[in-house]
């Protein structure tokens, strides 16, 4: 049988690739890399660059451009058989990662470049690397006695199933709910084209009416325009209790297990290691010194965010009461008395603003504004085969013409598709001799899907996700660094990284960018100035409430990492309890279940880190303060991004990339400016 996965050259086969390829494939490539890495360390010394470094870094690119198609089609294209083979192969993965990292023979041949006569003459992204690679080889294990290091090995292993499970769970009990309404009146409130997306969700599945479904633009729809109170509350209580033992869901997918099971595996690989804790070892790589620094960080933005927050509260509490007839105010309450409110003050709805982001107008504006910031150009590309008919496929020049990157953008909802929105990497950039492998990404949203042969069109949420996640991306392509382990966004610490994604959000609000990304649907009419106006005004609308919320999620991670005890479990429900009782602003009901669907802390890469949402957003509105200080487009300092902090990937750290940009260390006045609060 022909492997496709063993067989591609370029781009991925996706047309071609079956769940019968995935275990084969893997098999067979990392009994090849492990051949070869036994064959680079027999070979005589000394140790360099050339004749180590670089051929793991030839190996780990193969191995990764063929995981690479498996992972993301489990995530975008989701079927049982799939998922099978992804999961036979994550423990191998994990065994080969962890036999890496505990090899002793290669740590001592990495030491050995880093002390030889080699090692000032390598060029300094060169150096990051085998640094990185030290300290990489030191929190895998590489100094426990054989018996911690089976142990490190063994809990490896099962961290790497049960967080594919947490993400399983959430995704088959998203999947796994659905309210067919066939009286049309208990959807009064939606605007029109909710209730297409809804009629459209019911003809899919060769329903009659209207389908309401746990993917985020039928639940967005619902929660922020839905009149009727009770169905409010039933779509509200199936979204908060996803995989978790509460509401109307498969007790299957509770995550309950998996969540206490992670914490004491993670307690426990950290304590191998030498840390106090899981977010003492999460920290090693990143910014922040420690997670008391973290936690003062934190209570320092919601001791200027609480009091700003609670007296967003009691206005919305007084609207409820007075237009809406709403006593009391519940959390399912929150978005449609939110949204009345807004319009109520502003005269504007995310509604009013849809008929001017079309997707091929955001699109064409998005890539102009690169255009003009960074002088590259992005194409459409032909020829590159897809997982979805609703993919497609550009390429990056550079001013020459010459190609920079490719990227796939797969910007819909749909069936089988894990929720939210992320950046991927396809493949990464590196230099072998005269070839030069150029950057693939993939940008993954979850935004409304086209209606009734209409163009899909964006709330300026939706656009600002696309925009955020697009930062990502031009951080992965649009390095120069020709070694895979700093460039792009590898290398780069994690409360850094976020960086280039939380910068691209801050044009959605700028007039001059709007005009590239805004244009009418049916005219082409640019946002009108009455709108553009009104959606300035409204941009500090209930800004220090989300911010309490972001802080919520970001104390609630570290203190579950940091205060971890063996003794007594996760604690996880009594941990929030307590973070909600310091900084939420309205308390949701007893049944919520937020934390079993925390897929960035449970299942992806923001254990002990997701606080770098703040942390970088700190730097991300001081970096954007210097084009507003300089000029929008001013085009030194749009080189000086490009150069300074986009090519350079982790090649240098994050800190001393932003001051050589900003000329200064970072300051927290623009976060502050950019949220409605005042520097205090």
């Amino acid at each position: 049988m022909t492997n496709p996965l063993l067989e591609m050259q370029d781009l991925p086969p996706f047309g071609d690739i079956r769940p019968e390829h995935v275990e084969p494939a893997i098999d067979r490539v990392l009994a090849d890399n492990r051949a070869a890495i036994q064959r680079l360390l027999d070979q005589p010394g000394p140790f360099t660059w050339e004749n180590l470094v670089h051929h793991l870094d030839l190996l780990e690119d193969r191995l990764e451009r063929i995981w690479s198609p498996v992972r993301h089609m489990n995530a975008v294209v989701n079927s049982e058989a799939l998922r099978e083979a992804y999961n036979r192969c994550l423990p191998k993965l994990s065994d080969y990662a962890t036999e890496m990292g505990q090899n002793t023979r290669l740590f001592q041949a990495f030491q050995s470049i880093a002390q030889g006569p080699e090692f000032p003459r390598l060029e300094p992204a060169q150096q990051r690397v085998i640094t990185n690679a030290l300290r990489d080889f030191h929190l895998s294990g590489v100094d426990l006695p054989e018996d911690k290091k089976a142990r490190y090995k063994a809990i490896a292993q099962e961290l790497s199933a049960l967080t594919a499970r947490f993400e399983e769970n959430v995704l088959d009990a998203t999947q796994g709910w659905q309210l067919r309404i066939t009286d049309p009146g208990r959807l009064s409130g939606l605007p029109e084209s909710a209730l297409d997306m809804l009629r459209q969700n019911a003809r899919q599945r060769d329903l009659e009416g209207h389908l309401v479904t746990l993917e985020f633009p039928s639940y967005y729809a619902v929660m922020t325009f839905a009149e009727d109170r009770e169905l409010r509350r039933e779509v509200y209580t199936a979204y908060v209790t996803r995989a978790s033992d509460q509401g109307p869901h498969d007790r299957r997918f509770d995550n309950s297990e998996v969540m206490e099971r992670i914490l004491a595996l993670r307690h426990e690989e950290a304590q191998l290691l030498g840390y106090p804790s899981y977010a003492h070892l999460s920290l090693a790589t990143k910014m922040a010194d420690s997670p008391q620094g973290v936690v003062a960080f934190l209570e320092d933005l919601a001791r200027r965010a609480v009091p700003a927050a609670r007296g967003e509260l009691d206005s919305l509490q007084a609207f409820a009461r007075t237009h809406l007839g709403l006593d009391t105010l519940e959390a399912w309450d929150l978005s449609f008395a939110s949204e009345r409110l807004r319009q109520h003050l502003f005269q504007l709805s995310q509604e009013d603003l849809k008929p001017y982001f079309p997707v091929d107008r955001v699109l064409q504006g998005l890539f102009d504004l690169v255009e003009r910031l960074y002088q590259v150009h992005i194409r459409p590309a032909d020829g590159a085969p897809v997982w979805h008919p609703d993919v497609r496929f550009f390429e990056i020049q550079d001013p020459d013409g010459r190609p920079r990157a490719w990227f796939y953008l797969d910007l819909y909802a749909r069936s089988h598709k894990r929720g939210g929105a992320w950046m991927d990497d396809c493949r990464g950039r590196l230099r072998d001799g005269d070839r030069l492998q150029l950057p693939v990404a993939y940008m993954t949203c979850n935004s409304t899907p086209p209606v009734d042969g209409k163009p899909a069109l964006f709330t300026h949420d939706e656009v600002l996700t696309l925009f955020h996640e697009f930062g990502h991306g031009l951080h992965h392509m649009l390095t120069r660094v020709d070694h895979p382990g700093v460039a792009g966004i590898n290398g780069v610490e994690w409360d850094a990284v976020e960086l280039p994604s939380q910068f691209m959000e801050n044009w959605c609000w700028e007039r001059e960018a709007l005009d590239l990304i805004s244009g009418h649907h049916e005219t082409g009419e640019p946002l009108p100035a009455e709108l553009f106006d009104k959606l300035t005004a409204s941009r500090h609308f209930q800004a220090a409430m989300q911010m309490v919320r972001q802080l919520e999620f970001s104390l609630f991670d570290m203190r579950l990492h940091a205060e971890y005890d063996p003794a007594l479990g996760g604690r996880i429900q009594e941990i929030l309890d307590e973070v909600r009782e310091q900084v939420a602003v309205l308390r949701p009901p007893q049944f919520n279940r937020f934390q079993h669907g925390f897929s960035h802390i449970f299942a992806g890469g923001y254990a002990a880190g997701y606080y770098s949402y703040k942390w970088a957003e700190v730097l991300s509105a001081d970096a954007f303060a210097r084009f507003e200080e300089e000029g929008l487009f001013n085009g030194q300092t749009g080189r000086d991004f490009l150069t300074g902090i986009l090519e350079q990937g982790g090649s240098r750290p994050a800190l001393e990339l932003f001051k050589a940009f900003r000329g200064r260390e970072p300051e927290i006045d623009a976060l502050l400016r950019h949220s409605g609060l005042e520097a205090a």
